[in-house]
């Protein structure tokens, strides 16, 4: 109840927020009843209704960090003057903020169910999918939902979200502190050269891969045509990009060591400086984001080479929903950042730093961020293309 009134009284733009959480939400519970009703209506390839289910991991992940990541920059799950008088410690904020977190994943999932039922025809009537001419056999029309089966799946959204949102936010120290605010009063990110090997063995067994593939018949399918998909390229891919998420904040924090390399103005002092201090909080997402366009580029560019295969509709879905997700993180973090340096920005400005010079350090900041990122998302990209469209 108490998760309920805050919701309401709570900023329109945080409200924004949990609304776009509950439409990713939707969106991959949507994919997970797809999966359902794909093996209700063919009972005889259990192997690719699996594999359909596994793809739906990258949807699920990708809104699990997005709902994490509005939760952590929202104000009634921070702990303010007077709530601990009142009985809300930090352990009762990170509840109130879990339940929050799930309630709202709860509530697209439900349109997500509604909307499926819809389309198949079980509200009564005829489908909305048939009206529209749209085809529903992926969707299983005709056959007997395994209800139970698919109330289990629509669980999963609310319960990861939620059980994430309790282990990032849960307080460390004697303060209630959550983990992600305590770790950047600590040392610069130690991630980097794990990263950094991670990725670069992904790159090794892509390389490796596409010395050894021969013709068209490794190409890689997304849900529907998932049969065929090379293991090597998958993998050597999974390598890297999870290189890149661990080495997200040493990355980020590279680019303001090199920002502060010899002797700084002021602008590269201030940019650097604000990149090394915000690398724990930009990192990962940042990180996460650049796996996913990596992941995105090579899907483009191999199904350019195999214009008789073409996206589905559920492959739209579920790409919508990680480029959406994945963005919104990313961007929810630099807002959080520049919220954490308000104070600082003030006193520059008490000081006479004038709004240009403000400016022009942040588009230094993401200037330095794109030189950094962007050669090591392409050549993650095109490697994991080499055995795909040879």
């Amino acid at each position: 109840m108490l998760a309920l009134r805050l919701t309401r009284g709570s900023h329109p733009l945080v409200l924004l927020r949990r609304l776009f959480v509950a439409a990713a939400a939707a969106g991959t519970g949507f994919l997970l009843l797809s999966t359902v009703g794909y093996a209700a209506g063919h009972p005889a390839t259990a192997d690719e209704s699996l594999v359909r289910l596994l793809w739906c991991a990258a949807p699920l992940a990708a809104t699990t960090q997005f709902a994490v990541s509005t939760a952590r920059t929202d104000p009634a799950a921070r702990l303010q003057r007077g709530m601990t008088a009142a009985g809300m410690g930090p352990l009762r904020l990170t509840l109130l903020a879990t339940a929050s977190t799930a309630l709202t994943c709860f509530l697209g999932v439900l349109l997500a169910l509604f909307a499926f039922l819809r389309l198949r025809g079980d509200l009564g009537g005829p489908g909305a999918a048939s009206a529209l001419g749209v085809d529903t056999d992926p969707l299983g029309s005709g056959h007997p939902l395994p209800l139970a089966g698919a109330l289990m799946l629509l669980a999963l959204v609310p319960l990861t979200a939620g059980a994430a949102t309790a282990v990032v936010l849960r307080p460390r120290d004697e303060t209630g502190i959550p983990d992600f605010e305590a770790r950047h009063r600590s040392a610069p990110p130690s991630g980097l050269p794990w990263g950094i090997a991670l990725a670069a063995a992904g790159l090794a067994i892509e390389a490796y891969t596409s010395s050894g593939s021969q013709g068209h018949g490794g190409l890689l399918p997304l849900p529907g045509r998932l049969v065929g998909s090379p293991p090597g390229a998958l993998a050597g891919w999974a390598l890297s990009a999870f290189g890149l998420v661990l080495a997200g904040p040493g990355l980020v924090h590279l680019c303001g060591r090199l920002l502060c390399a010899g002797r700084p103005g002021a602008l590269r002092l201030l940019s650097g400086r604000v990149l090394q201090e915000e690398s724990h909080r930009l990192g990962r997402p940042l990180g996460v984001l650049c796996a996913v366009a990596s992941a995105v580029y090579a899907a483009v560019k191999v199904y350019e080479s195999a214009p008789s295969r073409p996206f589905g509709p559920l492959t739209a879905i579920g790409a919508a929903v990680v480029l959406a997700c994945v963005t919104a993180s990313a961007l929810t973090a630099a807002f959080e950042s520049r919220s954490a340096r308000a104070r600082t920005t003030a006193a520059l400005r008490r000081l006479g730093a004038s709004a240009s010079v403000l400016h022009r350090a942040a588009a230094l900041r993401l200037l330095a961020l794109v030189i950094v990122l962007a050669p090591l998302t392409w050549t993650v990209a095109e490697m994991v293309t080499l055995p795909l469209v040879r």
